[in-house]
């Protein structure tokens, strides 16, 4: 008898600890929602393999000239033009509760079209009162459809200049849509919606210019 009391105790134990572990990771996840996001700076930008420094004079599609970039004339015949550079995020938390995820899934819009998508599987703390934590985020995309579209090839172009440390050229105006993933038992459970914030891309952000 005495060991059933036992056992059951442990379980009521168990189940409670569970509960409160489940409300506080919902807690941590909706201060996450409440924070303040800003891209702060960029770096490691490479266009087809090309640092995008070299790429400063480019100011439309005819300047990518397969004799002066070889690399990037090649992947344009492939149709396949990667992207990749690294975000570096700053998540700023007003609240007096920890904000913290388990993974945060990410969508890039230029010119209300999707550039970047994908999924940071890391967990990330966001303390109160301790100013802004900064998060890298290594992004990646094939930039051909980008550059062969219409309505969007004249944004993307402005965008490397941006990106190249051209300082006289106009600032790109990013969406960026963010979803925080947190686990609840052995569940991964999404934040309702996106958290939604829109950036410019400048040539003052970019590192190492």
């Amino acid at each position: 008898m005495r060991s059933s009391i036992t056992i059951f105790g442990l379980l009521a134990v168990a189940f409670v600890f569970s509960q409160c572990t489940v409300s506080k990771q919902i807690k941590e996840a909706k201060a996450f929602g409440d924070c303040k996001y800003a891209i702060t700076s960029i770096d490691s930008i490479y266009l087809a393999g090309t640092d995008v420094r070299e790429l400063r004079n480019i100011k439309s599609i005819k300047d990518f000239d397969p004799t002066k970039y070889p690399a990037l004339g090649l992947a344009l015949m492939r149709k396949k033009v990667p992207l990749d550079l690294r975000v570096n995020l700053d998540i700023n938390n007003p609240t007096k509760q920890l904000a913290a995820i388990n993974q945060l899934e990410y969508i890039v819009l230029l010119s209300n079209r999707e550039i970047f998508k994908g999924i940071l599987n890391r967990r990330i703390e966001v303390y109160p009162g301790t100013g802004s934590t900064k998060v890298p985020v290594q992004l990646s995309t094939n930039a051909y459809d980008l550059l062969m579209n219409d309505e969007t090839r004249d944004s993307f172009i402005t965008m490397v200049q941006s990106l190249s440390g051209k300082s006289d050229t106009a600032p790109s105006r990013l969406t960026v849509k963010i979803k925080p993933t947190l686990a609840v038992g052995d569940r991964q459970v999404n934040y309702p919606g996106y958290i939604t914030f829109e950036q410019e891309i400048t040539s003052n952000m970019i590192l190492g210019r």
